[in-house]
């Protein structure tokens, strides 16, 4: 009791005590300075981010923004070489509307030519009356127990070409290129007039490609889409007199508003070839007519009621 308090703690305490503050100090700053700079990246990431989609816009826009000697330039397929120089005229100038005018009528006209031309091969490659219209199936890898796919489509029917792919590793440019292979095996120079894609997804999305899902938005913007369908609109028939068919299986694409807005993008893209799309519900009448069209519906509803089981190998059902 006699003690003073002062000195009931040891004196290096003292120093512990003074250094404790220091260091929870030095921690708070560091932290501080951690937070200020994670907010600092956030930001720049963001802006990054912004910046590159701004570039993917404004480089979809770049032929709309070209000017008018821009095009003709490049229509005369000028080298880099020729000194000869050009001389733009004012844009309000009578001389140069007639101009852009009779531009645009020569590449209609071109165009025209070329469908016709087309047109008039295909129809030649179609002709005879042993032709049928071929009908391509699409599966992707993704949909369960998918390699029994192929074994359950129409015995009666040899127009049905199944076409399954790697969902993992394959590309849009494989797919394509395994498309026009197997039409030029079936009749060089024959189109597409039904096909069937069977693949995941659900209400306003395709899952097509792994990390590539078509929604009415992205098929808009990102260019391997764009390209993609558009690429796959000149595999389609130029003589059928209905608009050829792409049925949608494996998934309801039209649960939502966003499944039509999908499939009417899908269709200005694929523009001037005259494509439907169709999605029905598998237990719909609709939908059973899909399924005869391209499965023996027999071993269609076998597939379907072991698709997910793991009691019975589907090979002994064969």
């Amino acid at each position: 009791d006699d003690v003073p308090i002062r000195t009931w703690f040891p004196k290096e305490n003292l120093f512990n005590f003074q250094t404790a503050t220091t260091t929870m100090q030095a921690a708070f700053r560091g932290h501080a300075e951690r937070k200020r700079r994670k907010q600092e990246n956030d930001s720049a990431a963001v802006i990054q981010r912004n910046f590159r989609k701004h570039l993917r816009m404004v480089g979809s826009r770049r032929v709309k923004a070209q000017t008018f000697a821009e095009r003709r330039e490049r229509s005369f397929s000028r080298s880099w070489s020729d000194p000869t120089p050009i001389k733009a005229d004012p844009f309000h100038d009578s001389r140069e509307s007639h101009d852009l005018q009779d531009s645009c009528g020569t590449l209609d006209g071109n165009f025209d030519l070329n469908w016709e031309a087309e047109k008039e091969l295909e129809a030649m490659a179609c002709d005879g009356e042993d032709f049928i219209p071929p009908k391509i199936m699409l599966i992707s890898s993704k949909v369960p127990k998918a390699e029994y796919v192929p074994t359950i489509i129409r015995r009666d029917d040899p127009s049905i070409i199944p076409i399954l792919y790697d969902h993992e590793h394959a590309t849009f440019d494989d797919i394509l290129e395994e498309i026009e292979k197997k039409l030029n095996i079936y009749r060089k120079g024959c189109k597409i007039w039904k096909m069937l894609i069977f693949c995941q997804g659900g209400p306003g999305h395709l899952y097509l490609l792994k990390n590539k899902v078509a929604t009415f938005a992205k098929v808009e913007k990102e260019e391997d889409l764009i390209l993609f369908w558009k690429r796959l609109s000149r595999l389609m028939s130029k003589v059928n007199p209905e608009p050829n068919i792409i049925h949608i299986m494996g998934c309801y694409v039209l649960g939502n508003p966003n499944g039509e807005k999908l499939f009417q993008n899908l269709k200005n893209l694929m523009n001037p070839y005259r494509v439907a799309f169709e999605s029905p519900l598998e237990l719909s009448a609709q939908g059973k007519q899909m399924i005869e069209t391209y499965f023996d519906f027999r071993l269609y509803r076998l597939w379907k009621t072991r698709q997910h089981s793991k009691l019975l190998d589907y090979d002994d059902i064969l």
